[in-house]
């Protein structure tokens, strides 16, 4: 069993809390906020946690192995460098950090004191992603030729990014994972039609991700949408896939649809030919993703191998924000990773 500390106790912190605290294989030691109100709060499911309003304490503590952070990203950095230095595996909220410098720093000072970064993607640990990437290598889809992703709903507005920062990386780090592909630039528009006190953050925004091998991925992401919708497309040359989180059964659906062009005369012939079959869910189990997550967190540590959701993983996702963060300054501009 291995003994961590917790920064952070509001909204994700209280789930990290709760699976660490009820996980056969972490003893959870402590927990830092710098909100005393959110400590009562935790205090009162579970009393027998020591709290503090000093993170130091968690850095100081020998007894602490890792260090989970759920904080806002613009504190990821010092708060993961201060645990590393201390020798602490890192548990982080996604986005890495705010700049790639950032995460490039952590990434080579957790190389160098051996210990495990993870970044805390949770939908990559979901049956759901697990399903969708095994059905991609299994090839029934063919050749992955297009991702088109939609992840909007009325708030929650954060304070500190945009929305892109916010709800993209859930559907870049999926991207990323199922298909393995190397992206090569990005172009990103957006809107900030709320404005936060002096700050101007867009809280609609379109995202696309050219691939090096002609594959393009389209993001949609919003805080202004009356109804909240979280669906993939991912298109294949043989079939298609569609997944809706929001369903509560048949969240995968397969269809056996596709547009053929028998050789290279029907190009130029307009012979283009369209294939619709049967559609097919696939079971899904269901298994917690968080769950699985802390679980996996503590056999990496143990093994000394990274997680699915390691710190290379997560820096990756921070370049394609930063580089859409730079076309949105650009009016949609392409910028090349």
């Amino acid at each position: 069993m291995l003994n961590i500390g917790i920064i952070g106790c509001g909204y994700w912190g209280n789930h990290l809390v709760r699976n660490f605290y009820q996980s056969e294989h972490w003893n959870l030691l402590q927990i830092a906020d710098k909100d005393q109100n959110q400590l009562d709060k935790i205090k009162k499911q579970f009393s027998n946690l020591h709290t503090t309003t000093n993170v130091d304490e968690l850095f100081a503590n020998p007894d602490i192995q890792a260090i989970a952070i759920a904080t806002p990203v613009a504190s990821h950095f010092d708060l993961a460098k201060g645990a590393l230095l201390a020798n602490k595996h890192v548990w982080l909220e996604k986005p890495l950090t705010l700049n790639t410098a950032q995460a490039d720093e952590l990434l080579l000072l957790a190389k160098d004191r051996n210990l495990i970064i993870n970044v805390d993607h949770t939908f990559i640990y979901t049956p759901a992603i697990q399903k969708i990437k095994e059905i991609i290598e299994s090839g029934e889809l063919g050749e992955v030729i297009y991702f088109d992703s939609m992840r909007v709903n009325l708030g929650l507005f954060q304070h500190d990014v945009n929305v892109l920062w916010d709800l993209a990386p859930h559907d870049i780090s999926i991207l990323n994972y199922i298909t393995n592909k190397k992206p090569y630039s990005v172009n990103a528009t957006g809107k900030s039609l709320y404005k936060f006190g002096e700050l101007q953050l867009e809280d609609i925004a379109f995202l696309t991700i050219n691939f090096t091998d002609g594959t393009i991925a389209h993001i949609n992401v919003n805080w202004l949408s009356p109804v909240k919708i979280r669906t993939i497309i991912i298109a294949g040359t043989k079939r298609m896939l569609v997944f809706d989180d929001m369903l509560q059964s048949e969240k995968i659906k397969i269809y056996d649809k596709s547009v053929e062009l028998k050789n290279k005369e029907d190009i130029y012939n307009m012979l283009v030919q369209y294939r619709s079959g049967d559609m097919h869910s696939p079971a899904l189990s269901t298994k917690e993703a968080l769950k699985e997550e802390v679980e996996l967190f503590h056999l990496a540590i143990i093994n000394g191998k990274p997680t699915i959701t390691d710190g290379a993983s997560g820096r990756d996702v921070v370049r394609i924000l930063e580089a859409a963060n730079e076309s949105l300054k650009q009016n949609g501009a392409e910028v090349v990773l």
